[in-house]
């Protein structure tokens, strides 16, 4: 069952609570953070976000272990559906590629966080991941004029460049998670993330 978790909603929350992390840049360490150490790479990645915030419960707590549940089940039931959590297709051109960038950025940050083990250097160094990291480190520079058909474009295919990107870091890192994700109908509980 597909739950839909709102950029928007989630932007606010985190704000409200008084975290420096966006929607976008959130869920984009969350990805990476699935895709190093599986579920359990959830306490870590609300540690993170939520880290110097005022308020860790109540709706923001529900919200992100939505996002996490959800974004966990895409990625580990490898259907397709994953999609990176941006502005909504309403925005400006301007807003939804600084979503992208704060994506890729947060996805980077994510992968970088866990470089003290020699294997995952040597796996983030060799293709296709490193070319993907080099790819990201781009998308972080974008920006657009909104005037621009051609950027319209370029956002759509970024847009699924990054969901594509996700889900193969996912699968190249499948040997570093420390929660085999080989059933994908287990799902992280609540306490996975706190």
């Amino acid at each position: 069952m597909t739950t839909v978790i709102d950029h928007n909603e989630v932007d606010v929350a985190l704000r409200q609570s008084g975290s420096s992390w966006s929607a976008s840049q959130s869920h984009g360490l969350l990805c990476s953070k699935l895709s190093v150490a599986g579920i359990d790479g959830g306490m870590a990645w609300f540690n993170q976000i939520m880290e110097g915030s005022q308020s860790a419960g109540g709706e923001i707590t529900e919200l992100l272990e939505a996002l996490f549940a959800e974004t966990h089940r895409q990625l580990s039931e490898r259907q397709s559906e994953f999609a990176p959590l941006l502005p909504d297709e309403n925005e400006s051109l301007a807003v939804i590629a600084g979503g992208l960038a704060e994506w890729s950025e947060g996805f980077l940050h994510g992968l970088v966080s866990n470089v003290d083990n020699e294997s995952l250097k040597a796996k983030l160094a060799a293709e296709p991941v490193s070319d993907i990291i080099k790819d990201l480190l781009e998308i972080t520079r974008a920006s657009v004029d909104d005037d621009d058909e051609a950027d319209d474009e370029a956002l759509v295919e970024l847009v699924e460049y990054l969901r594509v990107a996700a889900q193969l870091v996912y699968e190249e890192l499948a040997e570093f998670r420390h929660t085999d994700d080989v059933d994908a109908a287990k799902q992280p509980s609540p306490d996975s993330i706190h």
